[in-house]
């Protein structure tokens, strides 16, 4: 008995999750023309963008004209930049938090 309202159930959740994704791709597309117009950023761009990520994130959420990652890029190298700006490859981390090791 258990199994067949489990199975109910799952089929249920599983048709709502089908829906919810196809109706998805129903959504307008964001006109971004504007956007790319002027200076293209590029490598430095992008890794002053990644340093600034954290104060962007918290003023994005109370700001609409305040955008985390810059739209007018020149693609690889502003994305490498942004990378080690936000430190995603942890140059800037890791040896102050390792525990040290007792050598008794």
């Amino acid at each position: 008995m258990k199994s067949t309202t489990f199975r109910k159930s799952a089929g249920i959740v599983l048709f709502v999750i089908v829906c919810m994704a196809l109706l998805a791709s129903c959504a307008n597309n964001e006109v971004v023309d504007p956007c790319l117009t002027g200076h293209k950023y590029g490598f430095w761009g992008g890794l002053l963008h990644g340093i600034i990520a954290p104060i962007d994130f918290v003023l994005m959420l109370f700001r609409d004209n305040i955008t985390l990652y810059a739209q007018n890029n020149n693609g690889a190298w502003y994305a490498f930049g942004f990378l080690i700006g936000s430190g995603g490859w942890g140059f800037m981390g890791g040896k102050g938090v390792a525990r040290r090791r007792d050598r008794s």
